[in-house]
Formats: structure tokens, sequence, C-alpha cells
């Protein structure tokens, strides 16, 4: 799932909305906002992204280099990289950071006293952002990109759309918590649907393509992608 425009515009009035009122009390004093994104400057639905910010940005009264500079990393997918980019953005003391996703946003953590607003993260508690959705913690709060328990609705539909399935080879990313969390959510109302539930792997495109060839091999057979970062790049 896609970051739409309006989630930019109402992250803005939860991230930026605050300074509104310090401005009035401080004066003209120059607010600072990072941006951390996972993927290269020349990648077109980030920019998509970015422009919608920064043009939510300028419609609640925020002016590049008058009221507000905007310090954007391009770190790619490469951690380590991503953990070079963050470590030199809490550097810089920004008001507020904002992170494309989970593995992009955990590194900024150890800022301790920079606010870290995360977006496009399927479980934020089982990556460790936050300590829980009705009481976050610590310095980070964002939005989710669904309600990962969810995810036992969507054997509900493929069942419904394929009666005929009996078998649903489910792509997750088993590094990542969410992966396992949107899983054990499907793998839960199996029993009542009558399907058997295998998980299949998917760290890159080789790995999809050889574990989705080798579920094919037997019949009534159905796939649910579940929502991570390789799904994005790879496997939708």
């Amino acid at each position: 799932m896609t970051l739409r425009r309006r989630d930019f515009v109402t992250l803005l009035g939860s991230a930026a909305a605050w300074p509104l009122t310090a401005r009035a009390q401080q004066g003209d004093r120059v607010r600072r906002i990072g941006i951390l994104l996972p993927a290269a400057m020349d990648d077109s639905r980030y920019q998509t992204w970015v422009g919608a910010f920064l043009q939510g940005l300028a419609l609640s009264g925020w002016a590049i280099d008058r009221n507000v500079q905007i310090e954007t990393r391009w770190a790619t997918a490469n951690q380590a990289e991503v953990r070079r980019h963050a470590a030199e953005l809490a550097a810089l003391a920004p008001d507020v950071i904002l992170a494309h996703g989970a593995a992009t946003a955990r590194p900024l953590l150890q800022t301790r006293t920079v606010p870290i607003v995360f977006a496009i993260v399927v479980d934020p508690v089982g990556a460790g952002l936050i300590d829980s959705l009705a009481r976050p913690g610590g310095n980070a709060t964002g939005f989710m990109v669904f309600e990962y328990s969810t995810g036992g609705k969507w054997l509900e539909l493929l069942k419904q759309i394929a009666p005929g399935v009996t078998r649903a080879g489910i792509l997750r990313n088993p590094t990542q918590l969410s992966g396992t969390s949107q899983f054990a959510a499907i793998q839960a109302v199996a029993p009542l649907l009558r399907a058997e539930v295998n998980p299949l792997n998917m760290r890159d495109a080789d790995e999809i393509e050889r574990v989705v060839a080798a579920f094919a091999r037997a019949p009534n057979g159905g796939l649910i992608v579940t929502a991570s970062p390789v799904a994005t790049l790879y496997a939708i």
C-alpha cells in the first residue's frame, strides 16, 4: 500500500502544526525538518511523496528558507547507508525527523531527544518503534499502513474469489517482525476457513520467483502477499 497525498497533509498537521504556536512565542526562528528516505534521489514515487509533503507545508504557512529548512537524505535501501544518514541527520538536531518505513525509522530512535514521525509502517510495536498503540512512549510516533490483524481478512477474501483454494502461500519477509505478525493473523483464521497456509520467504526477487514456482507445483493454491518493502519492490 502506498502513502496517499492526504496522509502527508495529515502528517504535517501533527508533525508541523505544533511549531506554529511556538513560533508565535519565539519570533521568527527558522525550524528545521529532517527527512530520511530508503530510496535513491531519482526514485519517482518518493519524489512524488516528498513533493506532496512540501506542498502540504506550504499550505500550512511554512516557506522554505523563511521559516523552515528541509534536510533530506536519500539513503537508498542499504542499511549501512540508512544508519549513516540517520546519524548525520540526528547530529543536525532538527526540530523533527520524518522517516519512511520501520527499517529507516529504527536507527533514529537512538537520538532520544529529537521527535521522530514515521510513515508506512505495518507493525510499529513489533518493529520496536513504540511501546504500544495506546501509549507510544519514547520520542517516536507516526502512521501505520493498516492494522496487521486484518491480515485474516485477506485469506477470507481469497476463499471468496476462489472457493476451490485449499492451500494459501503467504509471501512474507522473515527478517521483519511485521511479516511474522501478519502471518500469525492469517494462520489464526485458517482452520475456520479450512485452508492450509504456508509461509513463503521473500527477501529478494530471485527468492520470490523460486518459492512461488515451487508452491505452484501442487493444485488448489492461492497467494497472499503481505506488506513489506520487499513486496513493494518485487512482488506487487
